[in-house]
Order: structure tokens, then sequence, then C-alpha cells
């Protein structure tokens, strides 16, 4: 991911919030196969382990034995919130000199690791680790996607122990596990931060005219990110 020192997040702690705020991130693998391309991208949802940053998941789409992969993997998230920036936004370049092109506004995080795959549901060790995982999963997309938290008149969540256990065990027999130690990580919020005051603030007006969701979020974000390039000269 190409990253411009003025749409790069520094903050470590926003991007992890991110991943958090924004579980599913597809999955880049290098496997040499016979029968399978060498890349392969698949969209998996993700549980953060803050404690020592690795991400972990409970996926059925790999299609590897191995334990170990060779090559580093790569996982990118994206925020649900993207747009087309049209030139018609720059109302201060546009006007006075012309020399402005459309673009692309968006919020990702990618990140690099090694990946162990816990595959054979009938070693202890497999076993246990699909159990957590599907536990810390539903777990987290239950409170914090669905905000079912058993609290203040919300619903009850779903929990793992709600289904028989007999059908869990069939069904981690189909599930692989995919645990990544991260070596590095990087975050990106594209929100016109490279334009000037007066162009950010057509930019901004222009987006809240749209009336959408998607359009008052972006002008949210460029409003608050603008003022952080600001704030940090």
């Amino acid at each position: 991911m190409y990253l411009r020192a003025v749409h790069a997040e520094s903050s470590i702690k926003s991007i992890l919030n991110f991943i958090q705020t924004n579980p599913l991130g597809v999955l880049t693998t290098a496997i040499p196969s016979s029968t399978y391309p060498f890349l392969q991208s698949s969209h998996i949802p993700w549980v953060l382990d803050i404690s020592d940053d690795p991400g972990a998941a409970a996926i059925s789409n790999l299609d590897s034995p191995t334990q170990r992969l060779e090559h580093d993997v790569m996982v990118l998230f994206t925020g649900p919130h993207h747009h087309y920036v049209t030139s018609k936004f720059y109302t201060e370049t546009k006007p006075a000199t012309a020399k402005v092109v459309p673009t692309w506004n968006y919020a990702a995080v990618q990140v690099y690791g090694k990946a162990t795959i816990y595959f054979d549901s009938s070693k202890p060790e497999t076993s246990s680790f699909l159990s957590q995982q599907l536990r810390d999963l539903s777990g987290q997309c239950e409170s914090s996607i669905m905000g079912y938290t058993g609290q203040d008149g919300n619903p009850e969540p779903w929990s793992v122990s709600d289904a028989p256990e007999r059908y869990i065990e069939i069904m981690k027999k189909n599930i692989i596990g995919i645990d990544i130690s991260i070596e590095s990580i990087g975050g990106k919020f594209k929100m016109s931060q490279e334009m000037g005051i007066g162009d950010r603030k057509g930019v901004i007006e222009g987006f809240s005219n749209l009336g959408t969701d998607t359009g008052l979020h972006i002008a949210e974000m460029v409003k608050e990110r603008g003022e952080m390039k600001d704030q940090s000269k």
C-alpha cells in the first residue's frame, strides 16, 4: 500500500482501533499448489489480540494443510465509507487554475505477518484454538456490531454454548483457524489532507450536500483529518 506522509496514520492505537471497528479483512496468501492459484484472497473476520498484536480468525476456505505458511501473508482492512471525489468540490483551486483532477477518499489498514494454520480439529491444540476463536469472534461481533450486550435493555448476545455441543464439534471439522503474528502494520486515511483549507472546505460542503450516510461520514472525516494536519504544522 502506497503511503504518502500526509495520509499515513502514525498512531498504533488508532490503527488497532480501526481493525477492531472493521474486523472483516481480506487475507492474501501465496501458497504453491498444483490445483489452486498461487495467490488467493479471502474475506475473513478477525479477532485482534492487543497484548501481543496477533490477529486470529476461524475460516473454511483455505485449501492448504500447512501448519506454518512459508511466505508472509497480508491482511487488508478497509473502512465502510469511501467515495469518489469530483474535481468540482475543489472550490478554491478549480476556479483559479483548473489544475485539479478527481480522486477517491478512503481509509485502510494493511497488516503483514507470519501465519500458523490450525486445520485438524481432532488434535487437542487445534480443537482448543478453534473453540477459543469461535467464542471470541462471536462475542466480539455480537456485542460490538450487533449491540447485543444484555444490558440497558439490549438483547442477550448469542454464544457458542447456545448451540448443541455435538453440533459445534462437527462444525469445527470444517473450520480452519489462522493465527498471524504481526510483523508490520500501516494505516492510511486518505481524506483530502493534501488539499488546501479552501479546497477542503469545498469537499466537506460537497459531501455534506449529498445527504447520504456515506457523504456525511466522509465530510466529518475530511474535517477531522484536515484539522489534525493543520495542528501538526
